[in-house]
């Protein structure tokens, strides 16, 4: 009698696993052998070249658009958690309060908003602002960074809400029977707590910011342009071999910090692992 193939060893399984898998990856490796290519057109293999780089770190306006985004998109990230981390605490720590419906709606209208509906809605405000206040008198850095910010924050919000809400407050409550004050429980005590949603907000919102196309086009000037917009108005007359270029070190750049965030938490499980067997035979 034939012994029967697990599940997780089905060769049907492992087919779709590898066929997901080449989906997924198999363009962005083409992009990465084509960076490469001598040819200026992308579809024709010339032979190995490294000549795009170079021609890629000599192209100030794509550079310029590189440091305009991270810029940014730093900005808008540290902005967003604030703003973001003060919403959610008034979300799941202030309790019920006249208007807490209408503000949650607004918190997390842009996560399902149009962007569209969004860079339209931002653009009349800052013409509005700009005929009856005066500023800005110009569109483009600040202008691009409050927009971030805005719908940022709404991400943010969601996280870190999360976050709390599966906090326990039996120690908050016990340092606030002790005497702490509110504001020295927040930093010494939630804070602390929350810094893993805090990060990964930060990431979310750093990665909304540099990849946003839409919003930025609406807010921005003739005097700014972002990364994003300046790869799509040079895709628009033909795909450049510099931006399978700068495609390729932006995943060389995340793949690393990829496997940097890893391996520090396969060492902080191992440890925490050891620690535990510590405890065991104690």
């Amino acid at each position: 009698m034939s012994t029967p193939i697990p599940a997780s060893r089905s060769p049907f399984r492992t087919m779709v696993l590898a066929l997901a898998m080449l989906f997924l990856y198999g363009p962005i490796l083409i992009l990465v052998i084509y960076s490469f290519n001598s040819s200026r057109l992308v579809t024709v293999w010339a032979g190995f070249s490294t000549k795009w780089y170079g021609e890629l770190f000599q192209d100030s306006l794509m550079m310029n658009g590189v440091i305009l985004s991270l810029s940014i998109a730093f900005m808008a990230a540290c902005a967003a958690v604030v703003l973001g981390t003060i919403a959610a605490f008034v979300m799941t720590r202030m309790g019920r309060f006249r208007g807490e419906t209408p503000f949650a709606f607004m918190i997390t209208a842009p996560l399902v908003m149009p962007e569209v509906i969004t860079g339209l809605s931002l653009l009349l405000l800052f013409v509005a602002m700009a005929q009856s206040l005066g500023w800005p008198t110009q569109r483009g850095f600040m202008t691009i960074w409050i927009a971030h910010t805005t719908f940022c924050s709404a991400y943010v919000a969601v996280v870190v809400a999360s976050r709390l809400r599966e906090l326990d407050r039996s120690v908050e409550e016990a340092a606030l029977d002790l005497g702490a004050p509110p504001l020295k429980v927040f930093f010494l005590i939630t804070l602390p707590s929350i810094v893993p949603a805090l990060l990964a907000g930060w990431l979310l919102a750093f990665t909304l910011s540099l990849d946003d196309l839409v919003i930025a086009s609406f807010v921005s000037g003739p005097s700014a342009s972002t990364l994003p917009m300046v790869v799509f108005s040079s895709v628009r007359l033909g795909v450049s071999p510099k931006v399978n270029a700068l495609a390729t070190l932006i995943i060389g750049v995340v793949a690393v910090a990829a496997f940097i965030g890893w391996y520090l938490m396969a060492r902080q499980e191992k440890r925490r692992q050891a620690e535990q067997r510590l405890q065991v035979q104690a």
